[in-house]
């Protein structure tokens, strides 16, 4: 696995919450997703230079284990790190802790193909994310 680096820091709202008075599901992956963003722009796949490009990354596959509750007032981080890599996909692992008690909550495991938006098939990453990855993964 490679060093992990905090891509989302937020609170659960009340409207985040279901009738059982936990955060829904939906907005686990709701912040997964915005981990996700982050974690791509820093290893250089921003979005707008994917939009420029026609460019963009797809989800193929997603798993998630939810560990623990978080309640309306809770501040949580998620830290994401790479699991591997190949020539086009990115296999990578979020961790959402609840702040202040360090439980973890969720976790989930993706994986990504980098895209060619016109013509409709996964490309290679780019060399310079690739070596970013690498770094990740010393």
């Amino acid at each position: 696995m490679s060093k992990s680096r905090q891509t989302y820091q937020g609170v659960v709202y009340p409207w985040h919450c279901d009738h059982m008075e936990h955060m829904n599901v939906m907005h686990y992956v709701g912040k997964f997703d915005e981990a996700t963003w982050h974690f791509f722009s820093s290893i250089g796949l921003q979005g707008k230079k994917m939009r420029d490009e026609k460019k963009g990354m797809v989800a193929v596959e997603q798993h998630i284990q939810y560990k623990g509750e978080l309640m309306a007032g809770d501040v949580i981080a998620v830290h994401s790190e790479i699991i591997e890599y190949t020539d086009k996909s990115i296999k990578f692992r979020h961790e959402m802790r609840n702040v202040e008690t360090d439980s973890v909550a969720a976790i989930t495991t993706l994986t990504g193909l980098y895209f060619d938006r016109v013509e409709r098939k996964a490309i290679s990453l780019p060399d310079e994310v690739k070596a970013k990855l690498q770094d990740m993964s010393d």
